[in-house]
């Protein structure tokens, strides 16, 4: 008869070996009863989504350093949030991250619901990170399933279903594994198991605690799992973006409409981005424009972007079409998205 993977074996590894997170609450502390902040919760794991535990740390720091409560977050300007996030991608979220720590400032008197119906509930809440919260913030039996627990149970049952397809099948091996006890820890372990031991290439089998078990293992078809349903190639799309200096340092700038691409953040007033060629548009001041040799470019989740970057000097009189002139002394560059980082920095490297 097989041997079937044990959740205690599981979190007796966990303990020894759980990774050290600014959001995360040792094992031992848990243990002892102590519960991670729901707001620190919450906050990591909208960062997290699609997006790496190396790139959210310090980004995470910061956030709680200057907005330590969800009713400090609630208060911030849209501007201060949306530069803070800037880099992260993805911004959608941030613009969901203030809707959702307002309605809960608002209508909740600042408590995070406990329950998987009052989290769903929230703006920019979705199952995952409704039962990522249940669970790691609360200690409730939910399922947690993201890319590395999909892998690990993909490899323990030697399941060859390609995802996305997959999706529905693995959440029922991990639903079956979730212990009543120590949910909190076993969500994090299974991650930590698929992000250290588990890994997408050369898996640390050997010295798996779950290695017994593990049906790929024994087969040898760990290297190939999970299946994946080959992605369509991404398209180019094509636009330009217009970075107009005054004679007294001050930069041309548009905050975007919130809806969209970038919603919310600030950046190079330009054209639209589309494919083939990029599409007619009027230059947002009146100027002599000259265009860079490179181009800016940058890969978003569905297609690749090629910016041509025109720079200009323009006269202390001169009234733009679009956006407002922002003095140097006010302008930081970390408040851009990386698409327009990327077009300042090319700017820069011809200007200085």
């Amino acid at each position: 008869m097989r041997e079937m993977p044990q959740a205690s074996d599981l979190l007796e590894w966990y303990d020894a070996h759980a990774r050290k997170m600014p959001w995360r609450i040792a094992p031992a502390d848990r243990m002892r009863g102590v519960l991670p902040d729901p707001y620190r919760v919450w906050l990591s794991e909208i960062m997290l989504q699609q997006t790496t535990v190396a790139a959210v740390k310090d980004y995470f720091e910061r956030f709680t350093a200057r907005w330590p409560t969800i009713q400090a977050l609630a208060d911030a300007e849209d501007g201060d949030v949306m530069g803070e996030w800037a880099g992260l991608g993805y911004y959608a979220r941030a613009r969901n991250l203030l809707k959702c720590a307002r309605a809960i400032a608002t209508d909740l008197d600042g408590q995070f619901p406990d329950t998987m119906e009052g989290l769903l509930a929230l703006p920019g809440i979705g199952p995952y990170t409704a039962a990522a919260i249940s669970s790691i913030a609360f200690d409730q039996p939910a399922t947690v399933v993201d890319g590395n627990v999909e892998r690990v149970m993909a490899r323990l049952f030697n399941e060859h279903t390609p995802l996305p397809e997959a999706k529905p099948i693995l959440t029922d091996f991990a639903t079956n594994l979730t212990p009543q006890q120590r949910p909190g820890d076993y969500a994090q372990a299974v991650m930590d198991l698929g992000a250290t031991i588990c890994t997408p290439r050369n898996p640390a089998c050997g010295i798996c605690v779950w290695r017994s078990p593990c049906l790929a293992r024994e087969l040898g078809t760990a290297a190939e799992l999970p299946q994946k349903t080959p992605k369509k190639p991404k398209p180019i799309r094509y636009g330009t973006a217009y970075i107009a200096s005054r004679v007294d340092g001050a930069l041309l700038l548009e905050r975007r409409p919130d809806k969209g691409l970038l919603g919310g953040m600030l950046g190079w007033p330009g054209s639209d981005w589309t494919e083939g060629e990029t599409p007619p548009h009027a230059a947002p001041i009146r100027a002599e424009w000259k265009t860079q040799t490179a181009e800016a470019r940058h890969t978003f989740t569905h297609f690749h972007l090629r910016l041509t970057v025109k720079t200009s000097l323009v006269p202390m009189d001169r009234e733009p079409k679009i956006g407002e002139f922002l003095a140097l002394e006010d302008f930081r560059p970390s408040d851009l998205p990386t698409v327009m980082r990327k077009a300042f920095d090319l700017y820069r490297n011809v200007n200085t």
